[in-house]
């Protein structure tokens, strides 16, 4: 009888041991049960807010490792709202950052989105910024002021920060450009230096990658189709930043490698946040 329930107990940690990390708190770097990781959003498409794929990968892959997250934006109107089918500003429209950003919510209480300006840093062991055009026209100025843009008071705040306290800042496409403008010296990735135009996708916002140098910080080149390392997060262990191209690279169809880099960015951020 003792000898079953032995090998019962093995089976069932064995079982356990292959169950999705959200289910044991497990995953490649270890136990982040008790990790709380805020997510910060621009509004709600790639134009004028927060990349779609971008906010769900990062959220999918919080809870794939087992975090709790809370989702914060600005409680502040838009630049302006872009028809995403034309590509063009949309006339007479003014829409709400936080209201915009709530179409990422679901459920109530905590799930909920929350005002930017309430954000507690003590309250969160990491902070993550999704990237789209929102980082450039919401979020700061750079779309118009260029490398001396100013950022978002709140963005500003929460970036020096959580970069004060040692807490890992995660950033996807563009967004390394907020951290860049605040924290000089950092290092992280935007993809390609120039424009690459091939059959695989090319890199359209490369005048990004020297503005960011212009402020100050060290960029890392990735590779795009040939290691596939662009898809694999840059680590800056110094400053306990990492980043990862995502649509930086327009891509029609390899979207699972986007996925894939914000899959490890999130894991560095995760990692870090346990030192």
């Amino acid at each position: 009888m003792l000898a079953t329930r032995t090998l019962l107990s093995k089976q069932t940690l064995a079982v356990l041991s292959r169950q999705p990390a959200c289910f044991v708190h497990h995953g490649d770097y270890g136990n982040w049960g008790n990790t709380n990781v805020a997510v910060v959003f621009s509004g709600c498409g790639w134009w004028d807010g927060t990349d779609v794929h971008e906010g769900v990968y990062t959220m999918y892959h919080l809870s794939r490792n087992g975090a709790r997250f809370q989702m914060f934006a600005p409680n502040q109107q838009q630049m302006h709202v872009m028809d995403h089918v034309r590509k063009q500003p949309a006339s007479g429209e003014n829409r709400n950052m936080m209201m915009e950003s709530a179409r990422f919510s679901h459920g109530q209480g905590m799930m909920q989105m929350q005002d930017l300006s309430k954000l507690d840093v003590n309250s969160f062991d990491a902070i993550i910024f999704p990237g789209g055009q929102g980082i450039t026209k919401n979020l700061s100025s750079f779309v118009k002021d260029g490398k001396d843009c100013k950022l978002h008071n709140d963005v500003e705040r929460v970036l020096k920060e959580f970069h004060r306290l040692r807490k890992p800042i995660g950033l996807a496409s563009m967004a390394p450009m907020l951290a860049c403008r605040v924290l000089p010296g950092i290092e992280v990735t935007m993809g390609y230096e120039r424009d690459e135009n091939t059959r695989w996708g090319n890199w359209p916002h490369t005048n990004m990658v020297q503005a960011i140098k212009s402020m100050g910080a060290r960029h890392t080149v990735r590779e795009p189709y040939i290691s596939f390392q662009s898809y694999e997060a840059y680590v800056d262990e110094k400053n306990k930043v990492a980043s990862t191209p995502s649509f930086m690279w327009d891509t029609e169809y390899h979207y699972h490698y986007i996925f894939d880099g914000i899959g490890n960015m999130v894991k560095h951020v995760m990692r870090m946040s346990t030192k």
